[in-house]
């Protein structure tokens, strides 16, 4: 029994020590207050449900104990700084294992073996959310995206369009075309990143990781019905960056706790694009800012009329679509959006 608690006690401190490390990286690294709390309060969940084990720190002998000797060449080295914390959450979930299986045998302390297991697939979440947030989270903010759909593009082709955006200052294209079929918009996808890379520009796929990975595209943009951004990252890993598109607060943390880059912001004002039940306008903009926790791009009816409403919040970042696909000259009213935001 003794040895046991031995094992017990060890790798109590190996998790708490753990999710110390992981706590520390949301709070500092990523100032995200709600995943350091929820890292917070498993820790003292554990602490509680261990202090339910009797003799369990009386059992302590760190002289004695021969692992303390026992190293290996990869844990005194880490790449990166998200790698600590990373490889802090695989041993939480090693550590509340070995507790799990061995508090089996301590006969009336059994029952906490269930409490353990509970406590490890919680583990197991906060660190999918860690390592999502550390992944990722890549402040990219583009000052112009265009918004590219040829339906719209009522006085040049597409690519007149795009060569114009590009000239007027674009930073990004969004390649949003719904209607063409995926052959179609990988070959179209592919034909836009090239000359959109030939000139230091990025390129989003809507609504398709699968179409932004093989056109070689910067990365993808999801709506709140798309593919969920979790989902999509198993697919594309740190390959893409991953936008979400937001209406208010609640989902703009939700997307920076499913690993997202940036977040669409809007609708800002009416629109013939695309149908929206509810205009948020600029008192989201504003509060979104206010939480500054990942990149933005306001969007929704934007034109050089009334972007002054969006520069006077602060605002860093558009996309735009009618306004510039459908303009006579898109070049000049790409550089007139870009004059009105600040730099």
């Amino acid at each position: 029994m003794a040895n046991v608690l031995r094992i017990v006690d060890a790798n109590a401190n190996r998790a708490r020590e753990a999710l110390r490390v992981m706590e520390e990286a949301a709070r500092f690294l990523l100032d995200d207050q709600d995943l350091a709390a929820s890292i917070k309060q498993l820790r003292h969940d554990l602490a509680t449900t261990l202090g339910g084990i009797r003799g369990l720190e009386a059992s302590r002998d760190t002289p004695g104990d021969v692992g303390t000797r026992i190293t290996t060449a990869t844990e005194s080295r880490r790449a990166s700084i998200a790698d600590v914390a990373v490889a802090a959450g695989k041993r939480l979930s090693e550590a509340l294992r070995a507790i799990e299986e061995y508090a089996k045998t301590l006969g009336e302390s059994a029952s906490i073996a269930d409490e353990v297991q509970q406590l490890r697939y919680r583990g197991y979440d906060l660190e999918q959310r860690l390592h999502r947030r550390l992944a990722t989270g890549r402040r990219r903010q583009w000052r112009l995206c265009l918004l590219l759909t040829e339906s719209l593009c009522t006085h040049h082709t597409w690519q007149q369009v795009l060569d114009a955006a590009i000239a007027g200052g674009a930073d990004c294209v969004q390649l949003r075309e719904k209607r063409l079929d995926a052959g179609p918009l990988l070959d179209r996808a592919r034909v836009i990143v090239q000359r959109c890379h030939r000139d230091g520009v990025s390129v989003i796929v809507n609504d398709r990781p699968d179409v932004a990975l093989l056109s070689g595209a910067d990365g993808v943009h999801l709506g709140q019905t798309d593919l969920p951004a979790p989902e999509a990252r198993k697919l594309v890993g740190g390959q893409l960056l991953i936008g979400v598109s937001t209406c208010g607060l609640d989902q703009a943390r939700r997307a920076c706790s499913d690993g997202a880059d940036y977040c669409g912001v809007g609708p800002m004002f009416d629109t013939t694009t695309k149908h929206k039940d509810t205009i948020v306008g600029p008192t989201y903009l504003r509060q979104y800012l206010a939480w500054d926790k990942l990149a933005h791009l306001a969007i929704g009816g934007i034109t050089p009329d009334n972007i002054d409403q969006l520069a006077r919040t602060g605002c860093r970042g558009v996309a735009v679509s009618a306004a510039i696909c459908s303009a006579v000259d898109p070049a000049a009213a790409t550089a007139a959006l870009l004059a009105t935001l600040r730099p």
